[in-house]
């Protein structure tokens, strides 16, 4: 199964900013690469259904957790969620104006973003 369908450009215009980002990511020259298959397999749904990112998340602590996310990420609330329910230390960190896609590649949010981790990691 695809996870862009055949038809992604003729449902752009009333798409959500994610899937239109998405698609201009993977399935243009930007983020495209020949060999990416762009699918995934029926029996990961239960998986994808079961899964829980936070079910463990208590045990990073006392290890510093840092979070990075574009302000204007559809996908925030994942973050923020996990940084409210980790034990101390813990940082989320907005990058202004950036969506999600946008920490993928575009220099102006991902140079915060790298300056962030040099930090993170230096401390």
């Amino acid at each position: 199964m695809a996870w862009i369908p055949d038809n992604a450009q003729d449902l752009l215009e009333t798409a959500t900013r994610q899937f239109r980002e998405t698609y201009e990511f993977y399935c243009t020259p930007r983020g495209h690469h020949p060999r990416a298959v762009q699918g995934w397999v029926l029996r990961s749904v239960d998986q994808l259904a079961q899964y829980d990112s936070y079910a463990m998340i208590r045990l990073i602590a006392p290890r510093p957790l840092l979070m990075i996310v574009g302000s204007e990420a559809e996908t925030a609330y994942f973050s923020r969620e996990a940084v409210e329910q980790a034990a101390e230390p813990k940082e989320l960190f907005l990058i202004d104006g950036a969506t999600h896609i946008d920490l993928y590649d575009r220099d102006e949010h991902v140079a915060p973003a790298v300056a962030k981790l040099t930090e993170f990691f230096a401390t």
